[in-house]
C-alpha cells in the first residue's frame, strides 16, 4: 500500500514521534495506522496515542435533561460540512429532533423520524443541498442525570448518578467530555482490552530478558495504572485534581451508575477527496 504524506502527518500528530519513524512504522504496517501505533507502543513504550482527529461526518451533538434530573436525551445530527452545521436552519432542525426525542423518551431513530420530522429533514436537504441525517439518540434514566455539551457542540455527555444533585451530575458529565474515560469502574474493562494491553506491555523493551516473576510484577503495576487512568471513578476530577470523580459523587451521597459520550462523526471513516487529482481527471476526460 502506498504511504501518503497525509498518513504520515496523522500518525505524527497522534504519536508525537519524528516523521521518518512514523513513515517507517506505516511501511511495516502496510499503511494501517492503528497497527502502526500498536507496533510503536510495543517497540518504544509509547503511551496510548491520541485518537484520530478526522471525522466521517460533520454536524452537532445536543442534549436535554428533565428539570428534576430524572432523565435526559443525547442526539447526534450530521451534515456534510461544518458550514452547514452552523446554519440557523440546521440548528432549528436539531432543536426539533431533541425536543421530540425528549418528549417521547425515544431512542429509536427510525421511530422518531417517521412522519413530520422526516419531511422536515428532506425539505432541509433540498434547501441546503447537503445530506443531513439523525445518526443516533441515547436515553438515560436515573435518580439524577446530568448533561454537558462542549461549547463547540461537537462533544457531549450524559451521566447517571444514584443520587446527589443535577449540578454534580453535570460536573461529572463535563469531566467525561474532557477526559473521555473508557469505563465507569476498573472491573468494567473488558477482558479483550486488558489482554491487548498486556501484550503491548510485554513487548516493551524494558521487559526483555527479565525473569517471569519480575515481568508479572511489573505487568500488574502497569495494568493497575492503565485501569486507573481509563476508569471514570478513579480519574482525578478536572476541576479539582485532588479529588477523584468517584469521591466527588460519594461526597454528594451518590455513586456513578453510567455515562454516555457522543463525539461528532466518531467511528465513521470519511472519504478524503484529492481535489487536484479530481480536477486533473476531469480535464483529461474532457480533452
Amino acid at each position: 500500500m502506498a504511504i501518503t504524506a497525509s498518513m504520515v502527518k496523522e500518525l505524527r500528530e497522534r504519536t508525537g514521534l519524528p516523521m521518518m519513524e512514523c513513515k517507517k512504522a506505516l511501511i511495516e504496517a502496510d499503511g494501517d495506522i492503528e497497527k502502526a501505533i500498536e507496533d510503536l507502543r510495543k517497540a518504544s513504550g509509547l503511551k496510548a496515542a491520541k485518537k484520530a482527529g478526522r471525522t466521517a461526518a460533520d454536524g452537532v451533538v445536543a442534549a436535554k435533561v428533565a428539570e428534576d434530573g430524572s432523565f435526559g436525551v443525547l442526539v447526534e445530527v450530521n451534515s456534510e460540512t461544518d458550514f452547514v452545521a452552523r446554519d440557523d436552519n440546521f440548528q432549528a432542525f436539531v432543536a426539533k429532533v431533541v425536543d421530540k426525542a425528549f418528549a417521547e423518551r425515544q431512542q429509536d431513530v427510525a421511530a422518531l423520524m417517521a412522519g413530520e420530522l422526516e419531511d422536515a429533514r428532506e425539505a432541509l436537504v433540498q434547501k441546503i443541498g447537503e445530506n443531513i441525517g439523525v445518526r443516533r439518540i441515547q436515553l438515560v434514566e436515573a435518580a439524577k442525570v446530568g448533561a454537558y455539551v462542549h461549547s463547540n457542540n461537537r462533544i457531549a455527555a450524559l451521566v447517571a448518578l444514584s443520587g446527589a444533585d443535577v449540578e454534580t451530575a453535570r460536573d461529572i458529565a463535563m469531566h467525561v467530555t474532557a477526559v473521555n474515560p473508557q469505563v465507569v469502574k476498573p472491573e468494567d474493562m473488558s477482558a479483550e482490552v486488558l489482554e491487548k494491553e498486556k501484550e503491548i506491555i510485554k513487548a516493551q523493551p524494558d521487559m526483555e530478558g527479565k525473569p517471569a516473576e519480575i515481568v508479572e510484577k511489573m505487568m500488574g503495576g502497569r495494568i493497575n495504572k492503565f485501569l486507573k487512568e481509563n476508569s471514570l471513578v478513579e480519574q482525578p476530577f478536572v476541576k479539582n485534581p485532588d479529588v477523584t470523580v468517584g469521591k466527588l459523587a460519594k461526597d454528594g451521597g451518590a455513586e456513578v451508575l453510567g455515562f454516555v459520550r457522543f463525539e461528532v462523526g466518531e467511528g465513521i471513516e470519511k472519504e478524503e477527496v484529492d481535489f487536484a487529482a479530481e480536477v486533473a481527471a476531469q480535464v483529461k476526460s474532457s480533452s
